[in-house]
This record gives C-alpha cells, sequence and structure tokens, in this order.
C-alpha cells in the first residue's frame, strides 16, 4: 500500500512495485520486488535505453519518458518483477523510492529494512 501511495497517490496493491504470489494454494504469500540482478535482462532487452543503471544507489532504474510500452523488458526478465503500469502503460519496477524506500518506513515490524549494500 506504501508503495502504490508514494509512486501513484493512491492505496491500490494493483499498482505497487511490489507483487505479491500465492503459493500453496493462498496458504503463503511471498512479496516479491526486482532483485537487481547482474545480468539485467530487462536493460539489455530495452530497445529504446529507458532502462539504465543508476550508479547512485546501484540499481537498474525506468526511465518512464523514454519507455514506449512495448513490453520486452517484461518478457526478458526471468523473475517477473518487472511490470506495466495500467494507468500510463510504461514499464516499472521498484527503484528504492529514490534510496528512502516508503514500504520500509511503513513497515510496522521492521521485516523490510533498507540498509546499504556497503553496510554488510
Amino acid at each position: 500500500m506504501a508503495c502504490s501511495q508514494e509512486h501513484e497517490g493512491v492505496i491500490a496493491p494493483a499498482y505497487s512495485r511490489i507483487k505479491v504470489f500465492e503459493f500453496e494454494h493462498g496458504r503463503r504469500n511471498v512479496p516479491y520486488t526486482c532483485t537487481q540482478c547482474e545480468e539485467a535482462w530487462c536493460l539489455h532487452a530495452c530497445p529504446t535505453s529507458a532502462i539504465s543503471i543508476d550508479h547512485t544507489l546501484g540499481i537498474k532504474a525506468v526511465d518512464e519518458s523514454l519507455c514506449v510500452g512495448c513490453r520486452v523488458c517484461t518478457i526478458a526478465c526471468p523473475y517477473g518483477t518487472i511490470n506495466m503500469n495500467s494507468r500510463s502503460g510504461k514499464a516499472v519496477k521498484c527503484n528504492l523510492c529514490g534510496g528512502d524506500p516508503a514500504c520500509s518506513e511503513a513497515c510496522p515490524t521492521g521485516a523490510i529494512r533498507y540498509e546499504s549494500s556497503r553496510d554488510t
């Protein structure tokens, strides 16, 4: 909910960059977001270079102004963590909210933490 509020201005899980996958016929729900993989198939597949490396955060980020909505990145991602925004028709994925993730801030139990990989 925090993700959709941060990015879309509405509380609507359908607009979240975090997807929840259901396992064992609903007995387990697992949140899943971009793994920021080294190989970055989405980045290499994008024909408009709308996905690039943000060296400040160390992530692969989508520039929605360059995205044409072709969905090639969603096909290329082996993990299914880059999706299309039904409002804009553009690709979206976790961008760590610019270094201050809303999901981490909103998590009441502290189960979601944002830590620099340099700190680990």
